[in-house]
């Protein structure tokens, strides 16, 4: 049995990211993943699933002496955010020169930022993988908590910590119960060339057909995320690539110009999920194993980051002791993410209703919304430097 402080369950973007934050403060962590990083079928190939990184988060990956190992190359600064309602005249614009920022965000592909961080984990001294590993069974004592592996190894911890995903393992094992609302939607993504640069803009568009998110990659191209229910989903999956490029041209009014297919169209259901719980003794969960929300504010893997910066610094922070499952110490995390947590979720499950809304007087006053907001100058930088936590 080999003895650890913290078990960490899942190496994705969040759980690769908190164990570093470990490991910088001498913390001895086991790290199971059953599917590292692999790499690009092809040399520069695009990855379809990029993520929004809010400047606070990159400026902590840099701490893990991680994210300086992405390539400047396939990285882009948001610097400006255009939102358009399903009726003029609403609209709201962000602006990071105008809230005082260099970036409202940065965009990256998941699987470069994965990388940066699972080749930081093979340089870390204190980190122990276990890649290709699966998790068999886990045993909870007052002390320690010990899990067995498919292989028969067997590795104890004062603290597991599951990150690993939406169908968390930990999660299920540790007895937290979770609500899992089904929007009935698919989250449609693809990247493209465009005829026009995009100038560092994001746009986002609420349409009667979903909700339609430009995100700027490097050059002349952008990728998509495209909120919208399941048959329409299914249908855009169908079409042939000038079949798919003609269906976002119209629904974004042409806002990039003509477009070109570089990564086929993919997909993947949304939900919202909540837990009862975010610890229980010697368990702990973070990322997506303690919440999945809709992908419209771009806020999944931030919130998840959030809670993987808050946990490291509870654990490692001065005043920690050195029982990492110590429950008044989880307990400590717990409070310190419910405020932040809640305010995501009911942000985009509010946003998500409001606008797939079929009264007309609600469609009236959200787009009334938006411009009062646009016009609130205050406002817009105080949400601005929010989500650039």
């Amino acid at each position: 049995m080999q003895a650890f402080d913290v078990i960490v369950s899942g190496a994705g973007i969040v759980g690769a990211a908190f164990a570093l934050g470990l490991a910088r403060a001498n913390v001895r962590v086991a790290v199971i993943e059953p599917q590292p990083p692999r790499a690009p079928a092809s040399e520069g190939a695009w990855d379809t699933r990029v993520y929004t990184v809010s400047p606070g988060n990159a400026e902590w990956l840099a701490t893990l002496q991680a994210w300086q190992r992405m390539s400047a190359e396939r990285l882009t600064r948001v610097e400006t955010m255009q939102i358009y309602g399903d009726r003029a005249p609403g609209r709201l614009e962000f602006s990071a020169y105008e809230a005082g920022m260099r970036e409202l965000a940065w965009v990256a592909e998941s699987r470069e930022l994965q990388r940066a961080l699972w080749h930081s984990l093979e340089a870390a001294s204190h980190v122990t993988l276990f890649a290709g590993a699966r998790c068999a069974d886990i045993a909870w004592a007052r002390n320690e908590a010990q899990v067995t592996l498919e292989n028969g190894g067997g590795l104890s911890a004062r603290l597991v910590v599951g990150a690993d995903g939406a169908d968390s393992w930990v999660r299920q094992r540790a007895g937290i119960d979770v609500t899992t609302h089904d929007y009935g939607q698919l989250g449609v993504v693809a990247n493209f060339e465009t005829e026009r640069g995009h100038g560092g803009v994001a746009y986002q568009w609420f349409t009667g057909e979903g909700v339609l998110a430009f995100l700027p990659l490097p050059g002349n191209r952008t990728s998509i995320v495209w909120s919208v229910p399941e048959a329409h989903g299914r249908e855009l999956l169908a079409y042939t690539p000038e079949q798919l490029c003609a269906e976002v041209e119209r629904a974004s009014e042409s806002a990039l110009g003509a477009l070109r297919v570089i990564t086929p169209a993919a997909a993947f259901p949304l939900k919202r999920q909540r837990v009862a719980r975010l610890v229980e003794p010697r368990a702990a969960l973070i990322g997506d194993a303690a919440h999945n929300i809709h992908p419209l504010a771009g806020q999944g893997v931030n919130l998840g980051l959030r809670d993987a910066r808050e946990l490291a610094a509870v654990l490692t922070g001065r005043g920690a002791q050195r029982d990492c499952g110590d429950y008044a110490l989880l307990r400590r995390f717990e409070r310190a993410r419910r405020e932040d947590i809640a305010a995501v979720e009911l942000t985009t499950d509010g946003l998500e209703k409001l606008f797939n809304s079929p009264a007309v007087w609600i469609a009236r006053l959200r787009n009334f919304g938006l411009t009062i907001v646009d016009a609130q100058g205050p406002l817009k930088t105080a949400l601005a430097r929010r989500a650039a936590a």
